[in-house]
């Protein structure tokens, strides 16, 4: 890759000549930046067309690159800076060694791990680049690798094969050029869609033929739209209009087709799959940022002191030193006390660094690695089914996981299973479904008995689970009603059946939705077992009858049902129909009034439970109101203009004065623990949004059943609009209405009043009521364009929930980063497809499931797991966890380096600012690496404030964290403020002993290394007591590492001190016996206790006092857990609440428009019947409330804390 590269120009077309590589190179298609033409036999090394790139390094940029981004951390820089220093013989008064070595030790581990990860996206983007694929080349298809596939060449794609690239569909071994595709690398989508070739190359499937082809297309230039494309194709003189169902994109899957061929349109970077991919971003913690802004506080605070102390060395040298200078002369290349100042002040610097060791650095790795382990060994959070463990593939972000302030997620398989299951039915006025026990009680179930048997019916589907026997009964017992009621649901549909053995059927359905409920009517003995253009056969309690297909009324969004008309055996025609309740119940017979009212209970009921519910009726026509029908249909449909809406009215006069027969109840499976999650992670003030491609009714479905959505709302806006005046009016009404609910806000002031004080988001975060924003993908366009993204963020934020339907890859990453742009919070990005990955590397956080859709997000994120459940675990337990503890060692770590190095600063005034340091030179070295590093270590790794269990319980112990309130720039100031006291006490008690103080035999205590000794194990013991406060979870490890500490500091002093020492190295270890004299003596004992029990009481009582006055929740958490533990009292569990209410229709909301017309024109059949492949609330202390609205209010930006209806 040329680092110097000139950037292509934006293209404004796209030109592709088919079987013309010379032609298609010229216009260096997929390439970043120009490159010189290259031979065939070069494509795929450099610059290749096809071939994707996720990593950012390379063996020649990884050093300068790396390094660079470690030197955008403001600690690096300041290290490098002062080991420069110490270079300098006449201002270094440390060894360079004591910098350099830890330094490089940094930045070769922090190295290592980045080139660690960057392998492993390598190896992924190797692994997908060598795929091999079939090239049209010289009228011979080759083996190519993917990345020498190039634009204009025709490749060939065989049946469950990975598209390679966005392709041109040319012809295929279906009829009419049609293939069948997968979507879910795309969409998250795991139903069948239909592509189809244009007919002037459908029969283009001849290798000959396909080598003399030379059309050219001209088209749009690469974009991110995945459901669009325009373009032309220009053969033979001709041209052929050309669209996205021409189109396969890269990532597909290509089902149930045996072959296609397919001319490259896009390749690379240039495919819609890696347009809608973003760029991998490096991520830093709020705390990195933070910590960046301190290093630079405290080196202007280091600046200060060698400033202070450099005057005192010029005026005491000016003053005083000039009278020593026969025994203390200036060093050769001092010829002034200002130099000499001068030359003072670089020393001081050198010896004052320790307030910012770079100890503090790799002991902030370290503690993150064991965080990301911790998450790796937890098996409560790995999956049984799968065998699948959670995993931290980053280790920068642990901390930020307990600050997370809203969640953007995916819907299907990461909230749902993309399951549809068959629950319960209303027939003529009676529920099925529900199991009652002899007593007449619903049972739950797991109190269920065995599920019904369907072994009467040779052709059930063995996997199909119903529970209720009463239903089957009234189908062996030939009760019309129910007998129609699944004719209609075997008739009444898209789907395709395919039998690949004598009673094997296998169904593919347009949406999961249609398939549960044709699943259903075979079980109960209507088998739908083939179609023909014009035919439909079921087999009906064993016996097959057929159907004349008249005609597909197709399912669109604007209508919601979908409808047959079809003739029977005996010649009588019948328009049956499925859809949704809100519409469907218009269009009833009023005859049918008494049993509209029964089943419109059953709805209720229903959708009280989170289920789909459809609507089923039916009409008879006779053959003349038909035939005469018909022929306005056949007009309607060659009209050629205003065809659609011409279609619906016919459809419309036909679809009415029906008969009502029942409802149908699907439920779309939620994944294990969903609602109680959402529940949980709401109760910790944690705002969720769900940002899906699925259609509007799916999400809303969804939203009621993982209780997002409730009844209990007082509203729910759903925005809709197609242009910019629509979407901004249907959010301006949405906020006035949430206003005029709260114009009286409290204390006397009305809205009015409110809005002239504060902005209008802390206006909307006062509102009264629970609010929820469901916005469609072209609003989301709209809403997110700049004049009007602060208008659609202060709406959404204002709401409890907020779901966006039919949304690209690319609007799920603005949609992130608008919020991240204009709210100071963190926010955490899961999903499980490639159509997530945007959004995933866009957030703060990003987390993939591993799921049903590949494993793109799970290479993408910063975490993984298999189950959307695991999220409250990962938050409210590893998460916060992490940022306690990792604030309580900052916390620490600046205390005990200010405490240490500060003694220097006020020695200086007694040394003639000589630049002297206090303690020796190895206590210096040692301080940090051994006598203080091990326990704070073994707090930053284990320490916690509750148990997990109690984390779970109460959800309000998250917000410090969304607060950022236990390290900040306030605690930081309180932390090197107690640093500071404690270094005057632990300088000056010494001193003022030692100024008086005799030893046992009368002569003088006072002597340097004494004192150094002396202030050196106050220190040590000082610092071990205060981190033995500050730990709030003992283990064995911190018992060790703390007294382990104390004993290895006696040991190293006193080894120092010894004989042996000072034989083998008698320059370096003068001061034979010192240690041993100096803490012989009674009196520095008690220097020490009493220097410790000064540092430590004020300490002490500050907590008392707090933990009785004022204290927070985890201190009112732990002492219920005292209470509990000698009560022995039992842990009260979640219930769930069940809903009731509004309906909800579940009609094939993945189905796309214009398959019934497909069908019915035969295109789309083999031969061989084909087959379309495919808690309770606890209420949070008031000063965290107080906080929360103060945060709110001095915020630069929009921010919305009110919460949640249906508005249309």
């Amino acid at each position: 890759m040329a680092l110097c590269a000139k950037k292509r120009p934006p293209e404004e077309e796209r030109r592709a000549r088919a079987n013309d590589r010379e032609y298609n190179e010229k216009f260096q298609y997929a390439v970043r930046g120009p490159r010189p033409p290259v031979p065939s036999s070069w494509v795929g090394k450099e610059g290749q067309s096809n071939c994707i790139k996720t990593s950012k390094y390379n063996i020649l940029t990884f050093l300068p690159v790396n390094l660079f981004e470690q030197f955008q951390e403001v600690a690096n820089t300041y290290f490098l800076f002062l080991l420069i220093l110490q270079l300098i013989p006449q201002i270094s008064s440390l060894s360079w060694f004591t910098t350099i070595v830890p330094l490089v030790l940094v930045l070769t581990i922090t190295a290592v791990k980045d080139a660690t990860d960057d392998y492993f996206r390598h190896k992924s983007d190797n692994q997908v680049n060598n795929r091999q694929s079939q090239v049209l080349i010289n009228g011979i298809l080759q083996q190519e690798q993917w990345m020498n596939v190039c634009v204009g060449d025709i490749i060939k794609l065989e049946n469950n094969q990975f598209v390679a690239a966005d392709l041109l569909l040319l012809s295929s071994s279906e009829p009419h050029g049609l293939c069948y595709i997968e979507t879910a690398e795309l969409d998250g989508e795991t139903n069948m869609k239909v592509r189809q070739a244009i007919p002037v190359t459908s029969e283009l499937g001849d290798i000959s033929k396909l080598a003399k082809f030379d059309g050219e297309v001209i088209c749009e230039p690469p974009n991110n739209k995945l459901d669009k494309f325009s373009g032309t194709l220009y053969w033979k003189e001709n041209k052929f209009p050309l669209s996205n169902q021409n189109m396969l994109l890269r990532g597909c899957v290509l089902r149930n087709t045996e072959w296609c061929f397919g001319l490259v349109i896009f390749a690379g970077p240039d495919t819609k799959l890696m347009q809608n991919s973003g760029r991998t971003k490096f991520k830093r913690t709020s705390i990195d940022r933070l910590m960046n802004t301190l290093v630079l506080w405290i080196f202007g605070f280091l600046v200060c002191m060698g400033v202070i102390l450099a005057i005192g060395n010029a005026i005491w040298e000016h003053e005083v030193g000039t009278r020593f200078q026969v025994y203390l002369p200036w060093d050769e290349a001092v010829d002034s006390a200002f130099f000499s100042g001068f030359l003072s002040f670089w020393s001081y610097i050198i010896i004052l660094n320790t307030v910012v060791p770079i100890s503090l650095y790799v002991s902030v790795e370290v503690i993150r690695l064991g965080h990301s382990y911790f998450i790796n060994w937890d098996k409560k959070m790995f999956c049984m089914k799968k065998r699948t463990p959670a995993e931290a593939r980053t280790t920068t972000l642990n901390e930020e996981l307990g600050q997370v302030e809203y969640i953007f997620s995916d819907k299907t398989g990461t909230l749902t299973q993309n399951i549809m299951v068959f629950n319960k039915c209303s027939i003529n006025g009676r529920s099925y479904g529900d199991v009652f026990d002899v007593l007449g009680h619903k049972a739950e179930l797991g109190e269920r008995p065995e599920p019904v048997d369907f072994s009467f019916n040779p052709l059930a589907d063995k996997k199909f689970l119903f529970w209720d026997p009463t239903l089957l009964e009234a189908v062996k017992m030939g009760d019309p009603h129910t007998h129609e009621f699944f004719r209609l649901l075997s008739l009444c549909h898209t789907v395709m059946s395919e039998e690949k053995s004598e009673g094997e059927l296998y169904y593919k359905a347009q949406s999961p939705d249609e398939g549960a409920l044709v699943t259903a009517a075979r079980n109960f003995g209507f088998v739908f077992r083939s179609r023909t253009p014009k035919t439909i056969t079921v087999h009906e309690m064993g016996t097959a009858i057929t159907y004349q297909l008249l005609a597909i009324l197709d399912f669109n969004n604007i209508r919601k049902r979908m409808s047959v008309i079809v003739r029977n055996p005996e010649g009588k025609i019948r328009l049956y129909c499925k859809g949704a309740d809100t519409i469907l119940l218009d269009r009833l017979h009023h005859s049918t009034q008494e049993l509209l009212n029964t089943t419109t209970d059953h709805l209720n009921e229903y959708a009280g439970e989170g289920l789909r519910t459809l609507v089923l009726a039916y009409k008879d026509l006779d053959e003349e109101y038909y035939e005469e029908w018909a022929g306005r249909r056949l007009q309607a449909s060659l009209a050629q203009d205003s065809r659609d809406d011409r279609l619906a009215s016919v459809y419309e006069e036909v679809e009415s004065d029906m008969m009502l027969l029942g409802a149908t109840a699907i439920e779309d499976k939620l994944q294990q623990g969903v609602p109680e999650t959402i529940a949980l992670l709401t109760l910790a003030n944690i705002k969720i949004w769900v940002l899906t491609g699925d259609k509007q009714e799916t999400a809303v479905n969804i939203g009621y059943s993982c209780k997002m959505l409730t009844d209990d709302m007082t509203e729910v806006f759903i925005v809709t609009g197609h242009t910019v005046l629509e979407v901004r009016e249907e959010l301006r009404k949405a906020r006035e209405k949430m206003m005029d609910s709260s114009r009286a806000v409290g204390n006397g002031f009305t809205y009015q009043e409110k809005l002239s004080s504060s902005r209008l988001s802390s206006v909307l975060e006062a509102v009264a009521g629970e609010y929820a924003l469901v916005i469609n993908g072209h609003s989301l366009a709209h809403a997110l364009e700049a004049d009007m993204e602060l208008e659609f963020l202060e709406t959404a934020c204002a709401c409890k929930a907020v779901i966006c339907c039919r949304v690209t890859p690319l609007q799920k990453a603005q949609v992130v980063e608008l919020v991240k742009k204009y709210k100071k919070a963190v926010t955490l990005a899961i999903g499980d497809g490639a159509n997530d990955v945007s959004m995933i590397k866009t957030a703060h956080i990003g987390v993939g499931i591993s799921g049903q859709e590949g494993i793109q997000a799970v290479l993408a994120s910063d975490y993984s797991f298999s189950q959307f459940k695991f999220l409250q675990r990962l938050l409210l337990v590893h998460g916060r966890w992490s940022y306690l503890r990792m604030c309580k060692f900052l916390c620490y770590f600046f205390y005990k380096n200010f405490a240490f190095t500060m003694v220097h600063f006020w020695f200086g005034f007694f040394c003639g600012f000589s630049a002297q340091t206090v303690y020796d030179q190895y206590f210096i070295t040692l301080y940090n690496i051994v006598y203080t590093s091990l326990p704070v270590l073994a707090m930053g790794v284990f320490d916690q404030d509750v148990p997990e269990q109690r984390s779970m319980e109460y959800p309000k112990l998250y917000e410090p964290g969304q607060l950022n309130l236990l390290f900040n720039k306030r605690e930081f100031f309180i932390c090197i403020a107690q640093g500071i006291y404690t270094s005057v006490l632990m300088f000056f008690i010494p001193y003022g002993v030692f100024a008086e103080a005799t030893r046992d035999d009368g002569t003088q205590l006072a002597d340097y290394q004494s004192f150094a000794v002396t202030v050196a194990t106050s220190l040590v013991i000082v610092v071990s007591v205060q981190i033995g406060l500050d730990t709030g979870y003992w283990t064995a490890i911190n018992h060790f590492f703390i007294w382990g500490s104390l004993a290895v500091y006696f040991a190293i002093l006193f080894a120092m001190h010894s004989n042996g020492l000072f034989d083998m190295f008698p320059n370096q270890f003068r001061f034979v016996g010192n240690a041993q004299n100096t803490l012989a003596q009674p009196t520095v004992w008690l220097t020490i206790v009493l220097t410790t029990v000064v540092c430590i009481m004020p300490v002490v009582a500050f907590r008392f006092l707090r933990l009785n006055l004022k204290p927070d929740l985890s201190d009112t958490v732990r002492y219920t857990q005292l209470v509990r533990k000698k009560q022995k009292a039992q842990h009260r569990c979640m219930r769930r609440v069940g809903r009731t209410g509004s309906r909800r229709s579940g009609y094939a909301f993945s189905h796309q428009e214009g398959f019934g017309e497909l069908i019915m024109s035969g295109k789309n059949m083999r031969l061989s019947s084909l087959a379309l492949s495919s808690f309770t609330t606890r209420s949070s202390s008031s000063w965290i409330e107080s906080l929360r609205r103060k945060k709110s209010d001095s915020a630069s930006s929009p921010s919305g804390g009110a919460d949640k209806p249906l508005k249309g």
